[in-house]
């Protein structure tokens, strides 16, 4: 049973998403801090961060389960208070082994967080039955904005990492503890088993959020290294590429409900694919800076709202219980953030870095030409 108002049930949905997407951020400017107090090398730091992919993806494995079974809200809460507790301990590691423990704890509370999160998102959809996918997606980014820019802030302020990693902390805590009584009280109690083969039409959509998850990825990892490379941008200048896209992700996102309102989710996977097509045959051609800018704006607005409709189109079908489809759903997205740029640098090795962004902009299509398989009913 629903016990609070539909309201206040959105409010604490965009508080989840805003503190899953502040947690991550956070950590991002304490990497420099972490490598130099152990004094590690490239390659062990490399190995050090995988943890918290790997903690992220062994947890979703299990998550999805335990919300059928138990709902999402007591998963919720243990993964936003775990990560407000979890996150000063990677200022305080000084050992490889200890940090690299933390961020698997770190890691595996996030995965099941932003799991769980992602299912409640889709019950209080249903419940209000509008679009509201896009909005809780585009809280995530702010969040991410709020983490790195209020941690690098702090830092630059001379307040420590430690100190730093409290006060975030405790704003995460904050923001839990307003969510916390507005969370939907669902105990949906589905004998679900552990491990279960995902239908075809699931198997499609984890494979379109893989994609799509990889195209966020490559511009975090390899937009500047585009840019400085063709010479379109001076070295230091190469991180505004993907400042211009993550601030058209958000602005698509928060403008994304009332589109997919409008037009439906199939319209809005295929015109949003071929906005990102385009924006990558602007990009690769582009003969000057301004060019390049605006098809990573392009990327970024098209591609805004493909996840937020695979999520949605995961918790409708019918061919297996929601919470597994959108557990898969996520896994394979990790898994495309994780492994996906890595796969990119091996391209770029052997065929050069924009024949690399082609083959990204090839694989949106599958986006274009699947759309009309997802958004099918499944009776």
């Amino acid at each position: 049973m629903m016990s609070v108002d539909r309201p206040a049930a959105r409010l604490a949905t965009r508080l989840a998403f805003f503190v899953a997407g502040f947690g991550i951020a956070g950590w991002a400017p304490l990497v420099p801090f972490a490598k130099d107090r152990m004094a590690v090398d490239e390659g062990v730091l490399g190995f050090l961060l995988l943890c918290l992919g790997v903690g992220s993806v062994v947890a979703m494995i299990v998550t999805g389960v335990l919300s059928a079974r138990y709902g999402s809200r007591p998963i919720i809460l243990i993964g936003g208070f775990g990560l407000a507790l979890i996150l000063p301990w990677l200022a305080l590691a000084g050992t490889p082994l200890a940090l690299g423990a933390a961020l698997f704890a770190f890691g595996a509370l996030l995965g099941s967080f932003d799991l769980a999160v992602n299912i409640h998102a889709v019950e209080v959809e249903r419940a209000a039955k509008r679009p509201l996918m896009s909005g809780f997606h585009a809280q995530f980014s702010i969040g991410g904005v709020a983490g790195s820019g209020g941690m690098t802030a702090l830092l630059s302020v001379g307040a420590g990492a430690f100190a730093s990693t409290l006060i975030c902390s405790a704003l995460m805590a904050i923001a839990m503890l307003l969510a916390c009584p507005r969370l939907l009280r669902t105990a949906q109690a589905q004998q679900v088993p552990l491990l279960v083969m995902p239908h075809n039409t699931v198997l499609l959509l984890a494979m379109l959020a893989a994609i799509t998850f990889l195209v966020e990825g490559a511009m975090l990892d390899w937009s500047a290294l585009l840019l400085v490379g063709r010479g379109l941008v001076p070295e230091a200048q190469g991180g505004l590429g993907y400042m211009l896209f993550s601030i058209a992700m958000t602005v698509g996102r928060l403008r994304g409900d009332a589109i997919v309102a409008r037009v439906g989710d199939r319209a809005t996977l295929v015109f949003g694919s071929l906005l990102a097509v385009a924006g990558f045959a602007v990009l690769l051609t582009a003969v000057g800076a301004a060019f390049a800018m605006a098809g990573l704006l392009l990327i970024g607005l098209g591609a805004s709202n493909l996840v937020p409709v695979l999520f949605r189109r995961a918790g409708t079908q019918k061919a297996m219980p929601a919470s597994l489809a959108i557990g898969a759903i996520n896994t394979a997205g990790y898994a495309g953030v994780l492994l996906g740029p890595a796969g990119i640098g091996f391209l770029a090795k052997f065929a050069g870095l924009p024949s690399a962004f082609a083959i990204l902009a090839a694989l949106m299509c599958l986006v274009t030409l699947s759309a009309h398989s997802v958004t099918l009913e499944i009776p």
